[in-house]
This record gives C-alpha cells, sequence and structure tokens, in this order.
C-alpha cells in the first residue's frame, strides 16, 4: 500500500489513474479477444447450421402443406364426381321407371 502511495505522491493521482485505467482497458481487451470472441465464434457456427435447419424445415412444411392442399382438392372432386354420378344414375332410374304414357290401350 505504501508503494501506491509513493507512486502517487511521485507523479500524481492523475497520471497514476490514467495508467491504471489503461492497463484495465488492455485487460479487458485481452480476456475479449483470447476468451470472449473464440465463443462467439463457435456460438456463430451453431447459429447458422440452426438457421439452416429451420430454413429446410420450413421448406419441408410448405412442400408438405402444398401436398395435403392437392390431396384435399382431389378428394373433394373425387366427391364432387361421386355425386354427380349419383344424380345421374338416380336420374336414370327414375326416367326408366316411371309412368308409361305412350305405350298400352288407350280407352277412346
Amino acid at each position: 500500500m505504501d508503494e501506491i502511495a509513493d507512486i502517487i505522491s511521485k507523479y500524481g493521482f492523475p497520471i497514476v489513474a490514467a495508467v491504471g485505467g489503461g492497463y484495465f482497458v488492455f485487460f479487458v481487451w485481452k480476456w475479449t479477444t483470447e476468451e470472449v470472441e473464440p465463443v462467439l465464434n463457435e456460438a456463430k457456427v451453431v447459429l447458422i447450421a440452426l438457421i439452416d435447419r429451420v430454413r429446410m424445415l420450413d421448406n419441408d412444411l410448405i412442400r408438405l402443406n402444398q401436398k395435403l392442399n392437392i390431396v384435399l382438392q382431389l378428394k373433394e372432386q373425387e366427391n364432387e364426381d361421386r355425386r354427380n354420378l349419383n344424380k345421374r344414375s338416380h336420374h336414370h332410374s327414375v326416367d326408366s321407371s316411371g309412368p308409361d304414357h305412350g305405350s298400352g290401350p288407350t280407352s277412346t
């Protein structure tokens, strides 16, 4: 502690504070470049891989949604075709089993 007091009395407090602040800045810069930056670079790689996976999943979902829409459209079209076929067959059966107006004896 006496050493710090001797340095302050010899150079003055502002100079000692500036040197201490400079050392603090150097220490933080060194810690950031040696410890934090490699971890951030690794996190960037992982983030890019995750973004790619999310994009692939999004594309898969879009394709699946399109396929589902096509299947639903085909199913609806098939149901409509069946309804039309049933209407036609029902219409033909009514025509063939309806009253016979033109044939047979008529009374005058």
